[in-house]
């Protein structure tokens, strides 16, 4: 939260310092609409402006991010003209005199270099040509140089060359929010892979030697279960989307239920309660699967055979602006010592890095509030509870997974 409100500041105050100085540019005495003095307008007008560039800025420094945002970038310094570059070449330039940019990227080789801003004076042989002096501030992310914010006008000017300098700090604030964006992004691919590289080898073999031993006996069950294996591999690999729905995610976990339902017959029973109002509630994919396996691999699979079934029941309630997912086994149970020692990373017995996996997706989506709630004790057995907000900004499904 510290490090969230330290990045607010640093984006505030250049907008605050650019909006003071363009509003003692634009200062006039007619009404500013009862907003006050004609600097406090102005103010409100550059911090609109900023909001405007903001959002495209949020994708990271590309051709099409640059052309979206440099028009509103351009306004905030009044400038007339404003280009944008990476390492390499001009991404777009706006205003007039682009017939400058040769001269710009070759001016751009030392400050690119050393990540400090300069002015330049430029050469035209056009008489009308009011572009005469270029001012260049880097866009940094992480001490790393990504390109140039470069503001071109008339004259030389000591309070162009800071004003360009505060806004090239906001551009790059929003690069730097971009990039933890995409680091987020690969985070999340990462532990999806790692979820599907859980998909336990033993399960599959378990799984097609079932389906086998019903090909000559029964065809038509061999049949059945071979659709179920396919379906549920087809959804745990599936390669759009973040996000799932609740429906989706207990579909995928009925296929898995029956096969397993198929390898140890009257041994395992399932309850599910499931409120409709709550299918739609968008979740993070491969989300509640895992906790089901884990409910198998503890309350059947460490069970011996003599020792009678072995009851899982999952329950999904409508909780006001919440779904609350309950899934509970009668098995063997888990010291809370070692499942906190499993939930921290300290330890990764079998079975483990689903539960730390599920368990840091759901508070990385929604916050710490909101990660998984366990209860169990040696020969208890386990009640997993996972708190799901039928509406979180940036969560959404991708859309119905459905069969070729």
């Amino acid at each position: 939260m510290s490090g969230f409100i330290a990045g607010l500041c640093v984006a505030i105050l250049p907008l605050l310092a650019a909006g003071f100085w363009l509003g003692r540019r634009t200062a006039r005495p007619e009404n500013s609409g009862g907003l006050g003095t004609p600097v406090e307008h102005a103010t409100f007008e550059t911090l609109h402006t900023a909001s405007l560039a903001a959002p495209p800025l949020r994708a990271g420094l590309t051709e099409e991010t640059a052309r979206k945002s440099a028009r509103r970038l351009r306004s905030l310094l009044g400038t007339d003209a404003l280009c944008l570059t990476d390492q390499k070449d001009v991404l777009v330039w706006d205003g007039v005199g682009g017939h400058h940019r040769t001269e710009i990227m070759e001016l751009l080789a030392g400050p690119l270099e050393s990540g400090r801003g300069e002015a330049f004076p430029l050469t035209c042989s056009a008489p009308d040509c009011p572009v005469r002096w270029a001012v260049v501030a880097p866009l940094t992310v992480d001490d790393r140089v990504h390109g140039a914010l470069v503001a071109c006008a008339p004259r030389e000017s000591a309070v162009l060359v800071r004003a360009a300098g505060e806004v090239a700090r906001w551009v790059s604030v929003q690069l730097e929010l971009a990039d933890l964006d995409q680091s987020r992004t690969r985070l999340i691919e990462a532990e999806i892979k790692a979820l599907r590289a859980q998909i336990s080898p033993h399960f599959i073999f378990n799984s097609l030697a079932v389906i086998a031993s019903f090909v000559r006996t029964d065809p038509e069950r061999a049949r059945e279960l071979l659709l179920e294996f396919a379906d549920f591999t087809r959804y745990s690999f599936r390669r759009h989307g973040d996000f799932t729905t609740l429906a989706e995610e207990l579909h995928a976990i009925d296929h898995y239920l029956a096969l397993v339902r198929a390898r140890f017959g009257d041994r395992l029973s399932v309850t599910l309660q499931i409120a409709p109002e709550v299918l739609p509630v968008a979740l993070p994919f491969l989300c509640l699967q895992p906790l089901v396996e884990n409910a198998v691999k503890h309350g059947l699979e460490g069970k011996a055979a003599s020792a009678g079934k072995s009851h899982i029941s999952i329950t999904a309630q409508d909780a006001g602006a919440e779904a609350l997912v309950v899934i509970e086994d009668d098995g063997a149970g888990m010291d809370p010592v070692l499942l906190r020692r499993i939930l921290a990373g300290e330890v990764s017995p079998s079975g483990g890095i689903g539960l730390s996996n599920v368990d840091d997706r759901l508070r990385q989506v929604y916050g710490d509030a909101y990660g998984l709630v366990i209860e169990t004790a040696p020969g208890a057995g386990m009640k997993i509870t996972a708190r799901l907000p039928k509406y979180q900004p940036g969560v959404h499904s991708a859309g119905r997974l459905t069969r070729e």
